[in-house]
């Protein structure tokens, strides 16, 4: 079983590049959020390592559609990115005083208890920083309970949801669920041509539906 990226070489050291990217970059994010909710913030994304930051009950562990993106930077886990994210979140926080989004993880997932740590001491120290995104992980297991932890304490800035395909309960977990599940929810509006982009959007750190993705 494949425990890393096919694209080894696509791996690079945090000291080698920003490793917030631009939402421009990508034209399924956007740049600017115009979506009611954080109107006006400026959307970042960050890309780790699939699979090696995974946990294996993902259920596209082997299909995962990392497979596709050869041309990613994937970042390595660890000090120095911590390090270096610290550092570029106080430039962009400090420049885009209307506030700054980060989307977790295009690619990857939450690899620790202390990297969620990470996050929380950021959201404290920067009151217009927002961080939306999705986790494979277990919702009881540490890492997962962690990661709610955050939704609980800041559910106006931090919104992660739980890849399962279950119904998401305001005041629990958010879901974010397969293209098969039946139960209540929406279906992406980015995917399905409704909105261009998640900047537009922001269903999903707005509205505690499920969300339902059709598989990439």
């Amino acid at each position: 079983m494949k425990t890393n990226t096919r694209y080894l070489k696509s791996i690079q050291s945090p000291d080698s590049y920003d490793v917030l990217k631009k939402g421009s970059s990508n034209k399924k994010l956007g740049f600017k959020v115009t979506a009611k909710r954080w109107t006006g913030k400026r959307l970042y994304s960050l890309t780790l390592t699939e699979r090696k930051t995974c946990p294996v009950s993902c259920h596209h562990w082997e299909d995962c559609y990392g497979n596709n993106m050869p041309f990613a930077h994937r970042f390595e886990e660890g000090t120095k990115l911590t390090t270096k994210l610290a550092a570029e979140l106080d430039i962009l926080c400090a420049k885009h005083k209307e506030g700054v989004v980060v989307r977790l993880h295009v690619l990857g997932d939450f690899y620790s208890v202390a990297y969620v740590a990470f996050w929380w001491g950021m959201l404290e120290k920067h009151p217009n920083l927002c961080v939306f995104g999705y986790t494979g992980r277990e919702t009881d297991s540490k890492i997962g309970g962690s990661v709610h932890a955050l939704n609980i304490a800041y559910p106006d800035r931090w919104v992660v949801r739980f890849s399962r395909s279950k119904t998401s309960v305001r005041g629990g977990h958010w879901f974010a669920a397969e293209e098969n599940f039946t139960g209540k929810h929406f279906d992406c509006p980015e995917q399905t041509g409704r909105l261009p982009s998640c900047a537009a959007c922001g269903l999903c750190w707005s509205v505690a539906t499920t969300v339902r993705f059709t598989t990439h």
